[in-house]
């Protein structure tokens, strides 16, 4: 086990009814004047945000509102809604949905407390990020863990690249995390959410350090809880147990618990970015899209950790630690299927890429070969081109 700092500041108040609280916890940390963001029009139909919104006024808090987040979310619309919040004088920012909304409040946040300065600068690591307001989370969808990461995308449409950044600055104050809340989600949704979340922990768990077993158990654990879960809740969205798992999990998975120890991997994180970006698809999907092609590709660098993967999480009982990898690999992208999950680029709906299109991922996704990916299998320009012809059938 590597050395570590593990912070969790986030309160989370989790169950039933709980978005009530929201006017409270703003004013336990300090808010006044609230800027509410939110994405489409699913938490003004369910009554949520109106619910929200006169929970605010009851309590004597401002507030001024901005809806329209996209899946991915824009710099665009960021960088908009700064310049709204700086108007109104904002001292709290409030997240109001999934992890794009959520990203999105952490850029509005530090943009408003850095006026004059593009916030994409941040994302791009010209800049380093030195403050920002508090931000609050009322949690819609179960998936990107952004309730409680240190982490937030962006994607810059003019350039066409999606990037994140982290920071303890991104870290929301307290996260509202009421399961009743996700009852309405297509299975669609769900289904990406779930995988978002396990690829959160796999993304960790394939590490090249070794002797790290809590992290591992916790890791473990984790993934068998959502997989279980995840079988109910595609068929039973409104199963307050079976959400109340994957909501948990999914504040777990990103929050920096399942990787306590150990060097993270991410690559097919960034080769699904990628993805995102160029065709402006579900997050959670392009992650299925690359998985099955960046294990095959990278397995053999420590089959016996595939192997371990393998036996600990889907009760693989193969002795021979290569039969056993594979056999991992199959049952987890069988897994996604099951979902509706696509697991090759002609499932994602963009359909076989042509030679020219892989290798401008590649370029993109290397930053035109300066920069490797990964850690378990160090991947460079060409190992991320022979991934994404693998995935593309």
């Amino acid at each position: 086990m590597q050395s570590f700092i593990q912070y969790s500041p986030t309160k989370v108040i989790f169950g039933r009814d709980t978005q009530y609280q929201t006017a409270a916890a703003i004013k336990e940390f300090g808010g006044s004047k609230v800027f509410v963001v939110y994405g489409g029009g699913s938490v003004v139909r369910s009554g949520l945000l109106d619910l929200i919104l006169t929970n605010l006024e009851e309590n004597g808090l401002e507030y001024r509102v901005k809806g329209g987040v996209k899946p991915n979310p824009r710099l665009s619309f960021a960088r908009e809604a700064v310049e709204e919040s700086i108007a109104f004088g904002t001292d709290f920012v409030l997240g109001v949905g999934g992890g794009s909304v959520l990203d999105t409040a952490k850029a509005i946040a530090h943009g408003t407390a850095n006026p004059g300065t593009d916030i994409w600068k941040f994302w791009s690591k010209e800049l380093s990020i030195e403050k920002s307001l508090p931000i609050g989370a009322v949690l819609t969808i179960p998936a990107a863990g952004s309730e409680t990461s240190d982490s937030a995308v962006l994607t810059n449409t003019d350039t066409g690249r999606k990037c994140g950044t982290s920071t303890d600055l991104n870290r929301p104050k307290f996260a509202i995390m009421n399961p009743e809340l996700t009852f309405t989600l297509p299975k669609y949704q769900i289904g990406c959410g779930i995988c978002d979340i396990m690829m959160h922990t796999l993304d960790r768990y394939f590490t090249p350090t070794k002797g790290n077993q809590l992290t591992d158990e916790i890791a473990e654990g984790l993934l068998r809880t959502v997989i279980a879960n995840g079988r109910i809740a595609v068929k039973e969205p409104d199963n307050y147990d079976a959400m109340s798992e994957i909501m948990w999990a999914g504040s777990l998975s990103h929050n920096g618990l399942t990787g306590l120890g150990a060097e993270k991997d991410f690559a097919v994180h960034q080769l699904g970015h990628e993805l995102s970006a160029m065709f402006d698809v579900a997050h959670g999907a392009t992650l299925t899209t690359v998985w099955d092609a960046w294990a095959h590709y990278v397995y053999r660098e420590d089959p016996a950790r595939f192997a371990q993967y393998a036996r600990n999480v889907w009760s693989i009982t193969i002795e021979d630690d290569e039969q056993a990898a594979l056999e991992g690999i199959k049952v987890t992208v069988d897994y996604f299927r099951s979902l509706d999950m696509p697991v090759k680029f002609s499932d994602l709906d963009v359909g076989v890429q042509t030679e020219a299109v892989l290798e401008k991922l590649a370029d993109s996704c290397s930053y035109n070969r300066t920069r490797q990916i990964g850690s378990f299998k160090k991947c460079s320009r060409d190992d991320i081109l022979e991934i994404y012809k693998m995935a593309n059938c």
